[in-house]
């Protein structure tokens, strides 16, 4: 039901209501059966479809009886005359959306206002009709769609065309047709034709790129009169020197010329998207000046609308090119008190981006002012912008840090007090001298904290970074008073906390027994078992491992088991006397199980003998019970499947690269989709001349491949031992072939040989090394040996984008990402990528990219890795460097 748009007014004199308060769809309903009358009351019907539209506005559904009921009595309404009503008509039949079969029953009356003499009915006759049409009839009013499209009366010629631009999506081969109409109507004086024309001649050349550029090349030489045109054609300009990479530093440059002349083309909107793309653009200082002081002379406009679109602009600028935008500080400065939030928003945290060292403490006084005034999806942004400038300017640390405790006492959602909590901690890694100042904020914003994920949080790091601080009991108070007074889950963090603290401060020890002693008549089961296990290890009554440091990677390693791989071990676990091993549960990450490959259009095959893998786990299982590789020790690695086939060819073949300390076991998972054939003897023949590090030493066939199932061929490798040998592999899948009957199922005695080629695939040096990831690397990277860290510089040449280069190296290295550091900010010149995994030979890599922007999409690297062995960081560089 609807509600009134107006209240009640303090003194209790008026009320003004909604005219559709109180209006429901049965009564509605009811009052439609006025489009029936004889005399129709016009004014009555108007009302009815009112109230129709605002229901299906609104969102209330009709059944298709209901439906069908309103849409043949609205059909009645095309008696009338009346302008008014009929436009009504138009809109309720477009809402209704009819089906094929009721399209029929207006498309009569539409067509024949398409042909009226009222420009009005033509227009909007057009819009409907190619709203609710379909092809079949589509064809049938084509002549006249054409007609419109050069129509001298610009509403119906814009009506053809924005409804060539809802057709072409469906029906693109028959609105192609039009291309000479459309071409026409890009000519017309008249604005909004123009810009309906050229926006559906685009759509018709959008997959032909060189059409696309001799279009704008035509257009560009001044012939787009239209506003809205020349900011369609500025778009479509900026596209096409995208997409074919044109160097605006040469001497032939039409293209950016023109850009660069819409600067000075009024009205305001198509300089402001000349600048706006412009500076998107990769060009020189020299280039972008011109779009720059455009901007900023808009910062100045008595217009909202220039001033906040000038400012979003400038803001974007700020994030990859911050000197380029410090002439504009001094305006920007004057919006930070404008009226309208939104602009000084932006404009505060342009600011941050470009502002200096010594201009950071006026910044910050002049933020407090209007922070409680704006809304918090604001206030994370200015958040942000705060966190990146002292990042920019380690030594104001202090002020912003003052700032941020502030900002966490006021009133605010959860996203933006999570936003500050993530900054403090940030602020905390990066800048040793802050760690004191940023631990004491959070403490005391937990004191009375709301939000039990942020106070687990904190707890969190508290415990890692606290216990390494000059006078770690300050914090012993905090951390205990979350015991007392909190709900069950941060009560259990608060635990883990203080275990924490005892396992590293052996003065606090003491003290921290007490306090684990007392947690022991908690009410909630985790909070006990954690106090319980906590006092058992600290006490040395529970061994854990052989020495501190193995009790200390109890506490504070990370859980280095992917849950995924951990639940498929124990649901396969058989319980037995023999304990549950986590060790033997794989360290892998992986996306997703493996899949054996299906041909298109073929039922799900059979079982097969023997099963599919399907699960990680499983392999090891498989592999140890063949004879031949019993001996070949424990399994590293299996790779995910390679495809050696096309997914429309006759036999279906996969590979897994089955990787050991001294072997390679390569399965080719096979399938049979031809029903007249069986495969017997069936083998891969392999050649490793490409890979001279291998030598084939045994090779396990197939017995036989009937229709539909899947089988296993294996042929195993020695290699040097703990050796990441790469190379090159040919294959040659032969067999013999057996006629079927498909009637019986018996197949022919007699068969044929014969062979199919399969495709290359190559064991590269990412097959040696484990997805494993860490929880915490930082703390995972100090306690690794320092002396085992190699650095070294790279430079990668031209890349698409940073992230094109990011994803390139990991894929190289074959490691996990952390953190989710391989996702790259959208312009940034520079990243840091963390990354985890475990070597052949178990050795524990970690990996620290930073990339950075040298040139025009020249990319450069710095590559530091600490491992437990030494020689397994000089091979990561190795691999670096040959890839």
């Amino acid at each position: 039901m609807a509600q009134p748009y107006m209240k009640k007014d303090d003194d209790d004199e008026e009320v003004e209501y909604s005219p559709f308060f109180g209006i429901e769809k049965g009564a509605v309903l009811q009052e439609a059966r006025a489009f029936h009358d004889p005399q129709l009351d016009v004014r009555r019907c108007s009302q009815v479809i009112t109230k129709l539209l605002y229901l299906l506005n609104q969102g209330e559904t009709f059944t298709k009886v209901e439906a069908t009921e309103v849409f043949f009595a609205v059909t009645k309404l095309f008696q009338s005359s009346d302008a008014g009503l009929r436009r009504l008509v138009y809109l309720m039949i477009k809402e209704l959306s009819p089906s094929s079969d009721e399209v029929i029953i207006v498309t009569s009356s539409l067509m024949k206002d398409m042909n009226s003499k009222t420009d009005m009915y033509r227009a909007n006759a057009i819009r409907v009709l190619c709203r609710i049409i379909d092809g079949t009839l589509l064809t049938q009013i084509e002549r006249y769609l054409k007609q419109a499209i050069v129509d001298k009366n610009p509403v119906v010629a814009s009506a053809a065309l924005v409804s060539g631009i809802h057709l072409a999506q469906a029906n693109p081969e028959i609105v192609k047709r039009w291309s000479n109409e459309v071409q026409e109507a890009v000519q017309s004086r008249a604005p909004l034709v123009q810009f309906h024309g050229l926006a559906l001649l685009h759509q018709i050349r959008q997959n032909d790129r060189l059409a696309i550029s001799k279009l704008v090349s035509s257009l560009t030489r001044g012939s787009v009169r239209s506003p809205l045109a020349q900011c369609l054609l500025i778009r479509y300009t900026s596209q096409v020197m995208r997409e074919s990479s044109m160097n605006t530093q040469n001497g032939d440059r039409p293209f950016f010329d023109f850009l660069e002349s819409s600067l000075r083309q009024k009205p305001e909107m198509v300089e402001l998207e000349a600048a706006r793309k412009i500076t998107e653009m990769d060009v020189t200082s020299r280039e972008l000046a011109p779009a720059i002081t455009l901007l900023q002379s808009f910062l100045t406009s008595h217009k909202p609308v220039l001033r906040f679109a000038a400012v979003r602009t400038l803001n974007k600028v700020a994030m990859t090119r911050p000197l380029a935008v410090t002439n504009c500080n001094v305006d920007l400065e004057s919006l930070m008190l404008d009226t309208n939030r939104s602009i000084a928003t932006l404009a505060i945290t342009t600011l941050l981006k470009t502002g200096n060292e010594s201009s950071v403490d006026r910044l910050m006084k002049q933020i407090t002012s209007f922070m409680s005034d704006i809304a918090d999806e604001f206030k994370i942004v200015v958040v942000e912008a705060i966190r990146s400038m002292c990042l920019k300017f380690p030594l104001k640390y202090r002020s912003m840090l003052n700032f941020l405790s502030n900002s966490l006492r006021e009133e605010g959602g959860f996203e933006y007090k999570k936003a500050i909590v993530d900054s403090i901690i940030t602020l905390i890694s990066e800048i040793p001298d802050a760690k004191e100042i940023g631990l004491l904020h959070l403490c005391e914003f937990i004191e009375d904290c709301e939000f039990t994920y942020l106070s687990s949080q904190i707890l969190h790091f508290l415990g890692n970074e606290g216990p390494r601080t000059s006078d770690p009991s300050r914090y012993i108070r905090y951390i205990y008073n979350r015991v007392i007074l909190e709900n069950a889950t941060v009560r259990a963090s608060a635990v883990s906390t203080l275990a924490k603290f005892g396992a590293l401060v052996d003065t606090l020890k003491p003290r921290i027994f007490v306090l684990l002693r007392r947690c022991l008549f908690d009410t909630e089961d985790e909070v006990r078992d954690r106090a319980t296990l906590y006092l058992q290890t600290l006490g040395g009554e529970v061994s854990i491992g052989n020495n501190e440091k193995d009790a200390n990677d109890f506490l504070f390693g990370s859980f280095d088991v992917p849950l995924a791989n951990l639940e498929a071990s124990l649901r396969t676990y058989e319980p037995s006397e023999k304990p549950f091993d986590i060790s033997s549960v794989s360290r892998e990450v992986r996306s997703l199980p493996l899949q054996e490959k299906k041909a298109p259009g073929k039922k799900a095959p059979a079982a097969a003998a023997p099963a599919p893998v399907s699960a990680v786990d499983a392999y090891p299982k498989m592999l140890s019970s063949i004879p031949e590789f019993s001996g070949f020790g424990k399994l590293f690695k299996s790779s995910e499947p390679v495809e050696l086939t096309e997914a429309e060819t006759e036999y279906a073949v996969n590979v897994v690269k089955h990787i050991y300390d001294s072997y390679v076991v390569l399965q080719y998972n096979c399938t049979n989709t031809i029903e007249e054939q069986l495969l017997e003897d069936v083998t891969v023949c392999v050649d490793a001349s490409d890979a001279e590090e291998f030598s084939e030493i045994c090779s396990k066939p197939l017995a036989s491949l009937p229709y539909n199932s899947a089988g296993q061929i294996f042929v195993a490798f020695e290699k040097p031992e703990r050796v990441p040998a790469i190379g090159k592999f040919l294959n040659l899948l032969k067999f013999t072939v057996k006629e079927v009957d498909t009637s019986t199922g018996e197949a022919d005695e007699d068969g044929v040989e014969d062979e199919y080629q399969l495709e290359d695939f190559e064991i590269v040096a990412a097959d040696y090394m484990l997805r494993v990831a860490v929880s915490n690397f930082r703390n995972a990277w100090e306690n690794m040996d320092p002396e085992s860290e190699r650095v070294d510089e790279y430079g990668l040449g031209v890349r698409e984008s940073l992230a094109e280069a990011v994803g390139a190296v990991i894929n190289i290295l074959g490691m996990q990402p952390c953190e989710g550091t391989e996702v790259v900010p959208r312009n940034a010149r520079s990243h840091t990528c963390l990354l985890s995994g475990v070597f052949i030979g178990g050795v524990k890599v970690l990996v620290r990219l930073s990339f950075g922007l040298s040139g025009p999409n020249e990319v450069a690297m710095k590559l530091a890795v600490r491992s437990d062995d030494p020689e397994v960081s000089d091979k990561i560089h190795e691999i670096v460097a040959s890839g």
